[in-house]
């Protein structure tokens, strides 16, 4: 009996569904009862509870993709709207069905659905369109998943109203516009992904009330201004990731409250500042990156307090100063790119720090870096693009890259050149510079005489 026991019409829905999406005409005559004796992989059931004495089965989960070879999608595939019909559906999942056709999702479809859960189209380069707002009636929705897609247009401000929701991800699409106010209000959401979009505009402050969130994605989108004071309520932010925008600085000190964060995220926006001195206090950080953010001013010292860090990239800014030398003693650090600033000085970096990164320590660029003599045991500066300190000269204490020496008297000897190689050995340097001295010191002693 509980073979047969499913209601007609519900079957029915299913079979209408299935055919609009599978390149099998005969797929009901196939799997007549496929809860049972004919199931499918991509089809789930539910016995309902409601009758012991009579149970009857329900369609919980439809899912297509790649991972069930046979049969396929078929070139016209399309979302039918006898989906309604499956009232008991908590979880439909469509990967990479939709790429012949223009597909879009019917505006009233989703309003009918009091069970579903979980929604994930993801990967259907056809499928396009706006958003229907009908999404944002289905109150027992926990996981919305549309990424790779082709949908455009505005996210939908009342998609704020869905009380269960936990997962957002809305990446690679086409949504422009700004995110709504609303979002603020998805109280129970961990994942906000929202990245390679056209999103404008200035990030909302209520994204401070997602009190639960846990991934944070804005990336390659067209963002703007600065950062809200209130990201700095995010307790639970673990990444958070808003790189390729145009988000300006200074950032905020209210993201030192970011206890949990393990990944910031931050590359190529115009930030123009200094790198916040609290980022050392949050210890849990594994990977930061600041690329090509026109960050100026020092490498801060503080960066030594994060012993998890494992990733740390700087490279092309404006940043200035020594490269502090604590930041070989971190435990964890395998990659090191600070190329391309101004940083200058003795790269003060031990051995077996360098040998470790290898290629994964980058410090190329910064024309007033060098490595000293002692460090630069089998041909480390060679092998790190930067020069022994022996070829740079020192004035006022900065080390400066080297290049023609300044005659403080005015007047070059004939034997001066206007560039020592170098290859030039020590000792040679060392006879030119005390021949300089003893000259400067004979000119001066003659001048006192004549007087």
């Amino acid at each position: 009996m509980m073979s047969m026991a499913m209601e007609e019409e519900e079957l029915l829905g299913l079979f209408e569904v299935m055919e609009a999406l599978l390149d099998d005409p005969e797929w009901s005559q196939a799997h007549p009862q496929p809860c049972t004796e004919t199931p499918w992989p991509g089809v789930e059931c539910e016995v309902s509870t409601d009758d012991p004495q009579n149970p009857i089965f329900h369609i919980t989960k439809i899912h297509i993709g790649p991972d069930i070879v046979s049969p396929p999608c078929k070139s016209s595939a399309y979302i039918s709207k006898s989906l309604i019909k499956l009232s008991y559906l908590k979880t439909l999942s469509i990967f990479n069905c939709f790429v012949d056709s223009p597909v879009t999702l019917p505006s009233t479809l989703f309003g009918s659905f009091s069970s579903l859960e979980h929604l994930a189209l993801q990967s259907n380069p056809t499928l396009n369109g706006e958003l229907p707002s009908s999404l944002a009636e289905v109150s027992s929705l926990r996981v919305l998943s549309l990424s790779q897609n082709s949908f455009h247009g505005k996210i939908p401000r009342k998609i704020g109203s869905l009380p269960c929701l936990e997962q957002l991800d809305l990446s690679y699409n086409n949504f422009s516009g700004q995110i709504p106010l609303e979002i603020g209000g998805l109280k129970s959401l961990t994942i906000l992904d929202i990245s390679f979009n056209g999103i404008e505009g200035n990030l909302p402050h209520s994204l401070g009330q997602l009190k639960q969130l846990q991934k944070m994605d804005l990336s390659s989108n067209r963002l703007d201004g600065r950062i809200p004071f209130d990201l700095g309520m995010l307790k639970r932010l673990v990444l958070l990731d808003l790189s390729h925008n145009f988000i300006v600085g200074p950032i905020p000190q209210s993201l030192s409250d970011l206890e949990n964060l393990e990944y910031l995220i931050m590359d190529d926006n115009p930030i123009k500042a200094r790198i916040p001195f609290f980022i050392g206090s949050l210890l849990k950080l594994k990977s930061v990156s600041f690329s090509r953010c026109g960050l100026v001013g020092p490498i801060p010292n503080s960066f030594s307090a994060l012993k998890n860090l494992s990733a740390l990239s700087l490279d092309n800014n404006s940043l200035t100063g020594q490269v502090p030398s604590n930041l070989g003693l971190l435990p964890n650090l395998d990659q090191l790119n600070i190329s391309n600033n101004m940083l200058y000085g003795v790269l003060e970096l031990n051995g077996d720090f360098i040998a470790k990164l290898g290629e994964r320590l980058d410090v190329r660029g910064n024309n007033e870096l060098c490595i000293s003599d002692l460090q630069n045991k089998n041909n480390i500066s060679s092998y790190l693009e930067i020069p022994s300190c022996m070829s740079m000269r020192t004035i006022n204490g900065t080390s400066i890259a080297q290049g023609p020496l300044e005659d403080p008297a005015g007047i070059k000897p004939s034997w001066y050149q206007s560039s020592i190689n170098s290859s030039s050995s020590w000792l040679d340097q060392q006879l030119i510079l005390f021949t300089l001295a003893l000259n400067f010191i004979l000119t001066s002693f003659n001048l006192f005489s004549s007087h």
